[in-house]
């Protein structure tokens, strides 16, 4: 075996060493060359003016309003085995998180900073999923491995009216052969606000070419009082078209819960994170049954893998109850709700082009 295999999330492999180089890109090492981490001089105004280089002198950047930050320039064949990240929450919706591999033009990753972390509300929230961990107070985690075969670039553009200081950032990669069958790591952002009457969200289309779905984060807002997740989560895999290969129950179940998250009817929703699957937020401005309630779930698709050959199309169903009428049972409402979702795939490069992001506007919590 002459080639980089990500043991990632299994101790049964840990004794053995990967063949590759680890390096590291931060603050103190931008472009995570080997021996050059901490050589930043402090000035006057440094907090180690006292102490000299080695002692905490750039451990963080500030990103000027409508700058691009190249986090990340990397020369390959490697992997990112793991990136670390904070910023305040006013970053989460306004600043967006790129990734090229390969030297590609397009970006393989175009999603909002806290959306990618499955903080989409700019609230934070903690979660305890294996690729994804967020921890307090906002230490942002990513474990999904991302290999690249020639190059790799990470960019965070700030889109606010203001500078973002204080911007954390931590990159681990390793640098060897990639193995032949290495498919490139993929993630996409869309939201509609509302939901069209009686038309399902889409989660992901487009995508052509062989890889595996790997998984979705879905910051869901309610614009209807009462219950919201009755909606089937479906994939249309080579070649479906008007019906699906993969049609699930209900929303709560796909996120691997039940009989509406609920714990009982005084109690309301309950939270869990768990390491494949979680509804690990929820914001209720008054009780737990009115409009305006605001939840994230995750759904990752590692364990059960979802793999197609030629494309791929997910989506989900807004779907409530109306009221019955005269003794008859409950109706189905569909909703049109605020729903924004960040899909997560591998494939095979090269990727089809991407929608174009929604605007400041669009994008913004209210």
């Amino acid at each position: 075996m002459n080639d980089i295999r990500h043991f990632g999330n299994s101790l049964d492999s840990i004794y053995m060493a990967p063949n590759a180089s680890f390096r590291s890109i931060s603050a103190e090492n931008p472009a995570g060359e080997k021996g050059q981490g901490a050589l930043a001089v402090p000035d006057s105004g440094s907090a180690a003016r006292d102490l000299g280089p080695g002692w905490k002198v750039r451990p963080c950047i500030t990103i000027r309003a409508g700058e691009t930050a190249v986090l990340a320039e990397i020369r390959g064949p490697g992997l990112i085995t793991h990136i670390w990240t904070t910023a305040s929450t006013s970053a989460y919706r306004d600043c967006i998180l790129r990734m090229y591999w390969d030297g590609e033009t397009e970006p393989s990753v175009e999603v909002p900073y806290g959306d990618f972390f499955c903080n989409g509300w700019g609230v934070r929230a903690n979660v305890l999923s294996a690729p994804i961990n967020v921890n307090p107070s906002g230490g942002f985690n990513s474990f999904w491995p991302m290999p690249f075969r020639t190059s790799a670039r990470i960019t965070v553009e700030n889109q606010r009216p203001e500078d973002i200081s204080g911007f954390f950032y931590q990159i681990d990669y390793l640098l060897g052969d990639l193995p032949d069958e290495s498919l490139s790591f993929h993630a996409q952002w869309r939201r509609e606000n509302p939901v069209p009457f009686r038309t399902e969200y889409v989660m992901l289309d487009g995508v052509r070419g062989r890889g595996r779905f790997a998984g979705v984060y879905l910051a869901w807002g309610q614009n209807n009082n009462g219950w919201w997740g009755e909606g089937e989560v479906k994939y249309y895999i080579d070649g479906d078209t008007d019906h699906p290969t993969y049609c699930g129950t209900g929303t709560e179940d796909y996120f691997g819960g039940a009989w509406s998250f609920l714990n009982d009817r005084m109690n309301g929703y309950v939270p869990y994170s768990a390491p494949y699957l979680g509804y690990h937020q929820f914001i209720a401005p008054d009780g737990f049954t009115g409009a305006n309630m605001r939840h994230g779930m995750y759904r990752w698709h590692v364990a059960d893998p979802v793999p197609f050959e030629r494309d791929f199309r997910a989506t989900i169903q807004a779907l409530g109850w109306r009221s019955g009428i005269h003794g008859q049972p409950g109706r189905f409402l569909p909703l049109q709700d605020d729903i924004a979702s960040m899909a997560v795939w591998y494939q095979l490069e090269p990727h089809a082009p991407f929608p174009v992001l929604p605007g400041r506007d669009f994008r913004e919590v209210i």
